[in-house]
């Protein structure tokens, strides 16, 4: 039995629960993770795992030597980074998964300049508004607008979008140009759904001491940002948007800004990761490199 193996396919068994799952991350056999862990436990005469048809639970022993399991699997992964040469520069594969359009529009055109500054890294990129299972699906790191309410992950904040209100020209010249936001409930809107939430997103708009939802019937309701934009730009209702994705859209003509008086606040922008998984070489660089492109993203920081 290779120690380190049998560490590794515990810890994450435990991650996922279930042998199936660490199986498919490790790129092992689900046989060859089962077989690991019980030699563990033959090796520590102590039940590691609790199995159940539809479940693995931790046992009291097994977290409190996942605890420990972690660490020395950081620890190990440190030594073996700083005996190499200080000169090599950060490599292997990087899974992230980030919203559909700041893919489009934001990171996938600057991957040029991060591909020239660390050609060894090597992205799966999940381009996506879904909620991801950052264990069970295998990712490093998430970006996401929106507070991250899940404690169980490590939030890094990239900074924060500025978000305004906005209407294609044919639904204003169908529905009527609205002056004032307490004028919305006779207007359609596009609602957007948080992936994990479920719930349309709400702005309120503010003016001095004013604050007004903005409220409307809604028209259509999707969980994709460019299906977001593109059904604004269809003119199917009035949405609020990053100033990133309506910019060009903005000075075109094809999208109109409304209540310009008025203030959204902003949406902040984080970079999410396990607590557990140790932060790489090749995270940590990516981290730093995706604060520079929030900065360089029109983020204005709190």
């Amino acid at each position: 039995m290779d120690r380190f193996d049998a560490m590794q396919a515990f810890a994450r068994v435990v991650e996922t629960g279930s042998f199936t799952k660490a199986a498919d991350t490790l790129h092992m056999s689900k046989t060859s993770v089962t077989q690991l862990v019980q030699q563990l436990e033959a090796r520590l005469r102590v039940r590691l795992l609790n199995r159940t048809t539809r479940r693995v639970h931790v046992t009291a022993d097994g977290a409190a030597y996942y605890e420990r399991v972690i660490r020395l699997l950081a620890d190990m992964d440190d030594a073996e980074t700083s005996l190499s040469d200080a000169s090599a520069l950060p490599r292997g594969r990087l899974r992230v998964d980030v919203p559909s359009p700041f893919a489009s529009t934001i990171l996938i055109p600057a991957l040029p300049a991060f591909h020239a500054r660390y050609p060894e890294i090597q992205l799966d990129l999940g381009v996506s508004d879904r909620y991801v299972d950052l264990i069970g699906d295998n990712v490093d790191c998430v970006v996401r607008g929106g507070e991250i309410t899940d404690q169980s992950l490590v939030a890094r904040h990239l900074g924060d979008l500025r978000i305004g209100v906005y209407a294609a020209p044919a639904y204003l010249a169908r529905a009527g140009v609205p002056e004032h936001p307490g004028e919305m409930g006779g207007h359609q809107i596009v609602s957007f759904l948080g992936a994990r939430s479920r719930k349309a997103f709400a702005g309120v708009l503010r003016r001095g001491e004013e604050r007004i939802a903005l409220q409307g019937r809604s028209a259509l309701t999707v969980d994709d940002g460019n299906a977001y934009l593109v059904a604004g730009l269809a003119g199917l209702g009035i949405l609020w948007l990053p100033e990133y994705m309506a910019k060009a859209h903005r000075a075109s003509g094809a999208l109109v800004p409304l209540f310009e008086e008025w203030e959204v606040n902003p949406l902040p922008l984080y970079l999410a990761y396990p607590p557990n998984r140790h932060v790489s070489a090749k995270l940590r660089v990516f981290i730093d490199w995706m604060i520079e492109l929030g900065k360089a993203a029109e983020c204005a920081r709190a």
